[in-house]
C-alpha cells in the first residue's frame, strides 16, 4: 500500500495522514468547498475538491470519492470516523472497485450496525446482556406486556440508532404508548429504520468501552478499557484510560468478552465494544462501533500502540506483531473534546470565526486539531474543534495536566467546552472516580460554571496584584542599591 485516500476532514484526516506519512505512505485529501484551505488539505500529498458544503454532496458522496481514488491510483481508503466510516455499502463499493477498505469487512459493519443483529450474533458466547427483548416491537400492547415483565423504568431504543436518537426512558405505564410513538418516529427519520426494542433501564450507569484489534489471520486482542461516562445529550465529552474503578478481574473479563464480540462477526481491524456498568459493577454489552473512535488517543498513550498504523498494517494483511500478553497499561490519559459549543446555553453549537487560536504545548500534552487562527467554524459539520489529551504517571497527574493545558489553550471568537473541561476536572465526583453518565444532570449548571469562572478570575487578579507588588519592591530595592553604589564611587 503506497498511497491512501482519507475520506474525511479536520482533525481525524490529519491524524490518519500523520501515521501514513510516518509509514512512508502518500496521502490524498478530499475536501468540500468550505474546507479548501483547511490544514488537512495542505498536509496531504494530493488534494481534490469533491463538492459543495453539504455532506450529502461531498463527504458522503461515495461515487465521487471512489472515482477520485481510482483516478489518482490510490491503493486504499481510510474512512476516519463519522461520515462513511460505518457504511457497509461504501465498504463494499470500495472493495468491488479493486481498492482496500481500511476497516472491517462489510458483513461485520452490517451485523454490528443493528443492535438487534449484534445481540443475536454474540448469543453463543454468553456475553452479559441488559434484561429485555432481542426483537423489534411496534405494538404498544406488546411493549406493555414486556415492560411489566422486566419492570419499569425501561428504555426504548432504535435498533439502528446511535448518539441518543430514537431513545426514550419510560418511567411508568402511562408514558409508554406516547414515548414509543416518538422513538419509532425519530428512528425512522434519523436512520430510515423505525425498528425499536425494549430493555431494562440501568440506573446510574457508567459507559465503559474496550478497544479491540483483529487481523486477517485470526488473531484478536483487546487494548483495555476507556471510561466515557462524562456525556451531554448521550454524547461523550471527557474520556479517560484506564477506568478509575475497574478491578483487574473485571478488566480481564470485559476484555475477553470484547474479543468474543469481535470473533462473533469475524471482525477485522480496529473496533470498540461498548458496555454499560451498573452501580453494583455488573456490566452489559451495549454495541460495537466498527471504526476508529474519537477517543482512541487515550488508549494509544497508555499502551504505546499507534492504532492507525495498526489499521493500515492489518489492511495490508500483516499479522499483529504482539499478543495479549505483550500489552499492558502504563500511566493514565485524559481526553477533552473541544467543541464549539456554549456550556452556558445548553451546549448549543457556537459557530463563528476563530479570532484567537493558540495551542497548548508542553510535556504530556497532545492536541489533535484541524483548525488554525482566522478560520471559520462551519455550520455544516460536527462542531468539534480539537481533542485535547494529557498524560501522567497517575490519574491525578493526568487530570492536573489537563487543567494546566486548558489554561494554556486560548480560543476567542466562539464559545467552547474548555471551561466545562475545567469544571469536570476540578469536581469532586470526577476526581474521586464516583460518577456516572448523569454527571451533567446531577452536578453541572451554567450558574456553577459562572461561579467557577468568577472565582478563577478573582484568583488570577490576586496573583497578578501579588506579582505587581513584588516587581515594584524589587525595582525599588534595585534603585536604592544603585544610588548607594553611585555615592560610594
Amino acid at each position: 500500500m503506497k498511497k491512501i485516500l482519507v475520506a474525511n476532514r479536520g482533525e481525524i484526516a490529519l491524524r490518519v495522514m500523520r501515521s501514513a506519512r510516518k509509514m512512508g505512505i502518500q496521502t490524498v485529501a478530499v475536501f468540500s468547498e468550505p474546507d479548501r484551505f483547511s490544514p488537512h488539505v495542505r498536509f496531504a500529498d494530493e488534494a481534490v475538491c469533491i463538492g459543495p458544503a453539504p455532506s450529502s454532496q461531498s463527504y458522503l458522496n461515495m461515487n465521487k470519492i471512489i472515482e477520485v481514488a481510482k483516478e489518482l491510483n490510490v491503493d486504499g481508503i481510510h474512512p476516519g470516523y463519522g461520515f462513511l466510516s460505518e457504511n457497509a455499502q461504501f465498504a463494499q463499493a470500495v472493495t468491488d472497485n479493486g481498492l482496500i477498505f481500511i476497516g472491517p469487512r462489510p458483513h461485520a459493519i452490517r451485523v454490528m450496525g443493528s443492535k438487534l443483529a449484534a445481540k443475536d450474533a454474540v448469543k453463543k458466547y454468553d456475553i452479559p446482556m441488559v434484561p429485555g427483548i432481542d426483537e423489534a416491537v411496534d405494538d404498544p400492547s406488546v411493549a406493555m406486556d414486556i415492560a411489566k415483565k422486566i419492570g419499569f423504568p425501561i428504555l426504548i431504543k432504535a435498533s439502528a440508532g446511535g448518539g441518543g436518537k430514537g431513545m426514550r426512558i419510560v418511567e411508568n405505564e402511562e408514558e409508554l404508548e406516547e414515548q414509543m410513538k416518538r422513538a419509532i418516529s425519530e428512528a425512522q427519520s434519523a436512520f430510515g429504520d423505525g425498528s425499536v426494542f425494549i430493555e431494562k433501564y440501568v440506573s446510574s450507569p457508567r459507559h465503559i468501552e474496550i478497544q479491540v484489534l483483529a487481523d486477517q489471520h485470526g488473531n484478536v486482542v483487546h487494548l483495555f478499557e476507556r471510561e466515557c461516562s462524562i456525556q451531554r445529550r448521550h454524547q461523550k465529552v471527557v474520556e479517560e484510560a484506564p477506568s478509575a474503578i475497574l478491578t483487574p478481574e473485571i478488566r480481564s473479563a470485559m476484555g475477553q468478552d470484547a474479543v468474543n464480540v469481535a470473533k462473533a462477526c469475524d471482525y477485522v481491524g480496529a473496533g470498540t465494544v461498548e458496555f454499560l456498568m451498573d452501580a453494583d459493577m455488573n456490566y452489559y454489552f451495549l454495541e460495537m462501533n466498527t471504526r476508529l473512535q474519537v477517543e482512541h488517543p487515550v488508549t494509544e498513550w497508555v499502551t504505546g500502540v499507534d492504532l492507525v498504523e495498526e489499521q493500515i498494517k492489518i489492511a495490508r494483511n500483516q499479522p499483529l506483531s504482539f499478543s495479549q500478553e505483550d500489552l499492558q497499561i502504563k500511566g493514565h490519559a485524559v481526553e477533552l473534546r473541544v467543541y464549539a459549543e456554549d456550556p452556558l446555553n445548553n451546549f448549543l453549537p457556537s459557530v463563528g470565526n476563530l479570532q484567537v487560536y493558540r495551542r497548548p504545548v508542553g510535556e504530556n500534552i497532545r492536541l489533535d486539531d484541524g483548525y488554525e487562527e482566522g478560520m471559520d467554524i462551519p455550520i455544516y459539520y460536527d462542531p468539534m474543534i480539537a481533542k485535547l489529551i494529557t498524560y501522567g504517571d497517575t490519574r491525578e497527574a493526568a487530570i492536573q495536566r489537563m487543567i494546566e493545558a486548558i489554561q494554556m489553550y486560548e480560543i476567542d471568537g466562539v464559545a467552547t467546552t474548555l471551561p466545562f473541561g475545567t469544571f469536570v476536572c476540578q469536581h469532586e465526583a470526577f476526581t474521586s472516580g464516583q460518577f456516572d453518565t448523569h454527571f451533567v444532570k446531577n452536578y453541572f449548571t451554567p450558574e456553577a460554571l459562572k461561579i467557577q469562572s468568577e472565582e478563577e478570575a478573582a484568583i488570577a487578579a490576586q496573583i497578578g496584584l501579588h506579582l505587581l507588588m513584588k516587581d515594584r519592591k524589587q525595582l525599588k530595592s534595585f534603585k536604592t542599591q544603585e544610588t548607594a553604589w553611585l555615592k560610594n564611587r
